[in-house]
C-alpha cells in the first residue's frame, strides 16, 4: 500500500470516501470488520464496511485496499455489491469495541477505549496493534503507589497486550465515542449503521444519543427497529424523543404499538405535542389525513416576503416542506383559522421583502380534504408539479399538509426500509469468502498458539 501511514486509527475512518483507481467515488467507510484472536494475538483486521448508494453496506477485503490516508480509502476496483452481514467469528470496530471498559495490565486501572491503531506487518496483514484509552479510576490507589503520575480522565495510547478485557462482551457498554465517530453523518446514513448494530448495541447507542437526533435516527429506521428501540428506552424517556419526532412520525410509530402501550405515552406527552399526534391517529393510514404533517410553515396574510423568506431559511426545515408557505387567518397553529392560500418559495424570492403574502398567495387551486385517498393526493402532486398539497376541513380551516416524500413513502411497499437496508443475499467471492473463513479458524487456538506462545499462524 504505497503512501498508506504505517498506523491507521480506525475511528477517524469513519465517513471517509473511498475511490476505485480511476478517482470515482463508489461510497463510504463504515465500519472496519476485525477477528478476535486468542491472547497474546492481536485482532486481526479484516476488511471495510462500506455503504454505497442507497444505503447499502457492502464488505471491501483489507488486501483489495491499495492506499488509506486522512481523507481517502482507496482500493483496486474489485468490490462484491452482496450486502454485507456479519459472522459470528466477527467484530465490528466502531460499532462493538469503542467504548468498552478494559484494564491496565500494568496498574490494574480502568479504562475506556476512545480508538483503536491498526498496522501493516511486513507479511502485510494489518494488526490491531494500538489503543487509545482514557483512564477511569485508580482501584485502591494503587496507581499512586507504584509513582504513577497519571491521574483520573487522562487519555493515551498503549499498546495491544496491554490491556485486559477489550474481548469480552460488556453487559453496560457506553456509545459516547461510537457516536462521535458518526457525529457528521446525516440521520438516514447513522440509521443504516445503527440497524446493523446488535439488539444489546442499538440500545446502547439510544441511550446514548439526545432526543432530537434520536428522533431523527427512529424516523429513518424500519417499524420494527423503532419499536424494539422505543421499548428499551422507559415510558418517559419514549414520551420525550416521540415529543421530537414529526407528528406523522410519531403517529405511524405509535399505530404500532398495543392500544395500551399507545395511550400511556401519549398521557406522558405533552398535552400540546400530544394533539396533533392523537388526531393523525384518527385517520386512516392511506389517507390524506393519515399522510399530512401537522407543521407546515404557516404565516398571517399580513405577514411580509421578508418574513416569509426567514421561516423558510430554518435549516432544520423539511426542503419539501420549505418549499411553500400556506396562508391562513390566526391562530397560525394548526387546526388554524380560515385558509387563504399558497405561496411557493420561488414567488417569494422575485417580490420585494416589504410585500405582504396575502398579495401574492395562489387562491386558484383547491385544497384536498383529509378524506382523501393516496392515489387522489398523488394525482394532484404530479397534475399541478407541487411537492406538498393543503388539506383543510369541512370549515376550510388548515389542518395540515401532505409532502411528495409522504406520498412515496405510502407508494413504496410497507417493507420498502428493510429491502433497502436488507437486500437479498448474494454470493461472496471467492478471495472475499476466504479470507473471512480464515478468520473463523484462526479464532479457535490450536497448537502452538494454545499454548500461548504467541506465534502467529
Amino acid at each position: 500500500m504505497t503512501g498508506t501511514p504505517s498506523r491507521v486509527f480506525i475511528a477517524r475512518l469513519a465517513g471517509i470516501a473511498v475511490f476505485d483507481p480511476a478517482g470515482d467515488q463508489i461510497g463510504r467507510a463504515r465500519d472496519v470488520v476485525v477477528a478476535l484472536r486468542p491472547p497474546p494475538r492481536p485482532p486481526r483486521v479484516l476488511g471495510l464496511v462500506v455503504e454505497v448508494p442507497p444505503h447499502r453496506l457492502v464488505f471491501l477485503p483489507i488486501t483489495r485496499v491499495t492506499n488509506i490516508d486522512a481523507g481517502a480509502v482507496i482500493f483496486d476496483g474489485r468490490i462484491n455489491m452482496r450486502r454485507f452481514e456479519k459472522r459470528e467469528s466477527e467484530t465490528l470496530a466502531i460499532g462493538e469495541l469503542l467504548d468498552r471498559t478494559v484494564e491496565l495490565k500494568e496498574t490494574g486501572e480502568k479504562a475506556i477505549v476512545l480508538d483503536l491503531g491498526m498496522e501493516q506487518t511486513r507479511t502485510r496483514d494489518w494488526l490491531i496493534m494500538k489503543v487509545a484509552v482514557r483512564r477511569v479510576e485508580h482501584p485502591n490507589g494503587r496507581g499512586s503507589r507504584l509513582g504513577l503520575r497519571r491521574r483520573r480522565g487522562e487519555t493515551f495510547v498503549t499498546d495491544w497486550d496491554q490491556v485486559s478485557g477489550l474481548t469480552m462482551v460488556e453487559e453496560k457498554q457506553g456509545a459516547a465515542n461510537l457516536i462521535a465517530a458518526f457525529e457528521q453523518m446525516r440521520a438516514p446514513d447513522l440509521a443504516n449503521v445503527v440497524h446493523e448494530l446488535s439488539a444489546k448495541r442499538r440500545a446502547e447507542v439510544a441511550a446514548a444519543l439526545d432526543d432530537r437526533r434520536l428522533a431523527d435516527v427512529l424516523e429513518e429506521l424500519p417499524e420494527d427497529d423503532q419499536v424494539e428501540i422505543l421499548g428499551e428506552l422507559g415510558v418517559d424517556r419514549a414520551a420525550d424523543v416521540l415529543e421530537e419526532m414529526g407528528p406523522d412520525d410519531a403517529a405511524d410509530l405509535l399505530g404500532e404499538l398495543p392500544a395500551e402501550q399507545r395511550e400511556q405515552l401519549l398521557a406522558l406527552m405533552q398535552p400540546e405535542e400530544a394533539a396533533p399526534v392523537r388526531r393523525l391517529l384518527t385517520y386512516a393510514d392511506n389517507s390524506a389525513g393519515g399522510m399530512m404533517t401537522t407543521d407546515p410553515v404557516i404565516v398571517s396574510p399580513d405577514a411580509t416576503v421578508a418574513e416569509a423568506l426567514a421561516l423558510i431559511r430554518n435549516a432544520d426545515l423539511n426542503p419539501a416542506l420549505a418549499a411553500q408557505v400556506y396562508v391562513c387567518r390566526p391562530p397560525t397553529a394548526t387546526p388554524t383559522g380560515r385558509y387563504l392560500g399558497t405561496v411557493h418559495f420561488q414567488r417569494l424570492l422575485r417580490e420585494p421583502p416589504p410585500t405582504l403574502v396575502s398579495a401574492i398567495c395562489d387562491t386558484e387551486l383547491d385544497p384536498l380534504r383529509p378524506s382523501r385517498s393516496l392515489e387522489a393526493v398523488a394525482s394532484y402532486l404530479a397534475t399541478y408539479n407541487l411537492v406538498s398539497v393543503p388539506i383543510v376541513d369541512e370549515g376550510g380551516h388548515l389542518l395540515g399538509t401532505v409532502t411528495v416524500d409522504d406520498v412515496l413513502d405510502h407508494l413504496l411497499p410497507d417493507d420498502w426500509r428493510e429491502s433497502v437496508m436488507d437486500p437479498p443475499v448474494e454470493e461472496a467471492d471467492e478471495e472475499e469468502e476466504a479470507l473471512r473463513r480464515a478468520a473463523e479458524e484462526d479464532r479457535v487456538p490450536r497448537g502452538a498458539a494454545a499454548s500461548g506462545d504467541g506465534r502467529r499462524p
